[in-house]
């Protein structure tokens, strides 16, 4: 469950089956007498129309003989229709009503559009503007996540390197992850320009470690690097030797990566 703030309103946003759904619910919790306004809306035969439009297009279990019959009766007045009525009889997947913390009426995020521009034409472009920034933020959290995950396969071969060339046999644990924690700090220093124990003391109010807010862009060099290294180590290159590589390296990509964002977000 993910949030977003559309004019002052806090609108809750939920996964169902693998798809983004709006809370219609929340859309008109802060109007007077706002929960009507949806059973108004279904009420409406071009709603009734849209709605079936949509179910026609993505849902192969929507009950068209039914919707046809609902159809039918849109627009008399004594037509009446709530979402719990929709759902069943048309077998609906476009809007669902969800019980519990997370309670109300959801819709599919085209139907939470066109919900919104009948409440408030204005409304709906902020909530869309709103809903395509949170997309976004979930892109980038992907991208960075993806990252992340490639420096922790590059880390095992780090290691792996440092197990079979630096690690002398029959050594305590103690000394093995002073070898280790040594190693990684080659990589610290070369790329953040610090130790692990450094950043620590410079962020005492972090929780974590220097790699856990580390830019993209970071990620990127440090799995190159941490791939170089054991290449370094492998040839058996000095400690020493390796971080002014490893640093030159950093400084290089790094130059060619912050370059090549900006050109991308100035194009």
């Amino acid at each position: 469950m993910r949030k977003i703030l559309v004019n002052d309103t806090e609108i809750q946003v939920i996964k169902f089956e693998e798809e983004d759904y709006i809370s219609l619910t929340d859309m008109v919790r802060n109007i007077e007498n706002g929960v009507v306004l949806i059973e108004k809306w279904l009420r409406n035969k071009n709603t009734i129309e849209f709605l079936g439009i949509w179910e026609e297009l993505y849902n192969e279990q929507f009950d068209y003989d039914e919707y046809c019959s609902i159809m039918q009766e849109a627009g008399l007045n004594r037509f009446a229709m709530s979402v719990k009525q929709w759902v069943e009889r048309t077998n609906s997947r476009g809007i669902v009503a969800k019980a519990g913390r997370y309670g109300g009426t959801y819709a599919y995020k085209d139907i939470a559009f066109e919900f919104a521009s009948w409440v408030s034409p204005k409304f709906k472009l902020y909530l869309i503007k709103e809903f395509e920034r949170l997309k976004k933020d979930e892109e980038k959290q992907i991208g960075w996540n993806a990252k992340r995950e490639l420096a922790k396969i590059n880390y095992r071969i780090h290691t792996d390197a440092i197990k079979e060339k630096l690690i002398p046999s029959q050594v305590t644990k103690q000394q093995t992850a002073v070898v280790y924690a040594s190693e990684a700090d080659v990589l610290n220093v070369a790329l953040f320009g610090k130790t692990a124990k450094e950043w620590r003391e410079q962020n005492t109010e972090k929780k974590g470690n220097i790699r856990d807010y580390a830019t993209v862009n970071e990620l990127i060099c440090l799995s190159n690097l941490e791939s170089l290294n054991a290449v370094f180590i492998e040839d058996g290159l000095p400690q020493k030797e390796r971080l002014v590589k490893l640093n030159e390296i950093a400084i290089h990509q790094m130059i060619i990566l912050e370059e090549q964002e900006e050109h991308l977000y100035l194009k």
